[in-house]
């Protein structure tokens, strides 16, 4: 009876509370009513976007103006170096600006230097046009490209075992000119065969050619194209005999060449005192493309060279650069090569003191510019 009397309770008081429950929930809030969104100005939008466009166009002509590409090298490789050092000392703004680009080499650079999209300057090998004009076949290769200066040189070292007395032995012996892609692989094999000695080439690694060296007759020589002096003649000690040929400068090899010699000072453990050994240089140099004199890459370029010869100096005299750079001589001539006429009326200038500038003043009483002002090049 208990029981019966609750569950009628219970479905009495039922309503109610369901009632209460949805009383509560169906309670409105109180809250501030939102504003109407405004649409934009269509006027307004259109002037903010062209005073935009308007910022972002002078800003793209101003980074464009005077900014010069210079294609480098690889980024363990000298000539990357120099090409940052040469962007540090001639920047000035919106004035001039050089990029520094990482490129596959000095070799490479030149196909980066025709064609390739906003490269205007380019380090290169000296004898990369003996190159292009026996294999690659560039048309009129000469007359596109031309020099600004002298970079760096690179000393030939021939460096052979005991019973090689003179270049000639090598003939039909295996020779090492490193991996291929080093400066040795490239320039080695076009001076043996300039000086008509056919060795038998091989492209491998010159620590593993020198260790085979010192045991064996598996590699007759090593020959190396860098600049002196170098580790592994200085720091490892080479028994008796082993020693470095001197490299003639011979009427086919000076057209791309320089002479260069060793000295006991760059190796006191294989030269002697008081002896020399007489070998050649392959020289790098900055390259440009040879612009039309009305076009604005020319223009762009006369600049950059105006840059270049009034800071100089710099490079030369101040610290933290390259020691390399007090070598450079701006008026030395290149083998093979024309220099940009910008760059030679600069010196003729100097020369003849309408431009008096001390230090290429000094250099032009020592190398005398010899050669002509390079002629209109076509344009790319």
């Amino acid at each position: 009876m208990r029981v019966s009397l609750l569950a009628i309770c219970g479905l009495l008081l039922a309503p109610v509370l369901i009632t209460a429950e949805a009383s509560a929930q169906g309670t409105p809030s109180i809250s501030k009513p939102r504003p109407a969104i405004q649409a934009p100005d269509p006027k307004a939008y259109r002037g903010a976007t062209a005073r935009t466009r308007g910022e972002e166009g002078g800003l793209k002509v101003r980074l464009n103006n005077w900014t010069i590409g210079l294609a480098a090298g690889l980024l363990e490789g000298a000539p990357i170096r120099f090409a940052a050092e040469l962007a540090r000392v001639l920047d000035d703004g919106d004035n001039m600006r050089v990029l520094p680009i990482v490129t596959r080499g000095p070799f490479d650079n030149v196909f980066d230097l025709l064609y390739l999209r906003g490269v205007d300057a380019a380090i290169v090998n000296g004898d990369v046009l003996d190159h292009f004009q026996k294999e690659r076949k560039v048309a009129g290769l000469e007359r596109r490209i031309s020099y600004i200066m002298p970079l760096f040189p690179s000393e030939v070292h021939v460096f052979v075992r005991p019973e090689i007395g003179k270049l000639e032995d090598l003939a039909g012996k295996p020779v090492n000119f490193n991996t291929q892609g080093t400066a040795a692989a490239y320039s080695g094999p076009i001076i043996f065969e300039r000086l008509g000695i056919k060795v038998e080439p091989r492209f491998v690694p010159h620590p593993v050619a020198m260790g085979e060296m010192a045991t064996s007759d598996k590699f007759a020589a090593v020959v190396f194209v860098s600049s002196k002096p170098l580790d592994p003649f200085v720091k490892r000690k080479w028994p008796e005999g082993y020693k470095f040929l001197p490299v003639p400068l011979t009427e086919k090899l000076e057209e791309f060449y320089l002479p260069a010699q060793l000295e006991p000072g760059d190796y006191p453990g294989l030269i002697p005192e008081g002896q020399k050994v007489q070998t050649i240089a392959v020289p790098s140099l900055l390259a440009v493309y040879d612009w039309r004199q009305d076009s604005e890459r020319h223009k762009r370029i006369s600049r950059f060279v105006d840059y270049l010869f009034d800071r100089f100096s710099k490079l030369q005299t101040e610290p933290g650069y390259h020691p390399k750079w007090k070598e450079i001589n701006l008026a030395a001539a290149v083998p093979g090569w024309n220099r940009l006429a910008a760059m030679q009326a600069k010196l003729v200038a100097v020369g003849s003191g309408a431009d008096k500038k001390a230090a290429v003043d000094t250099q032009l009483k020592q190398f005398p510019p010899g050669e002509k002002a390079g002629a209109r090049r076509p344009q790319q």
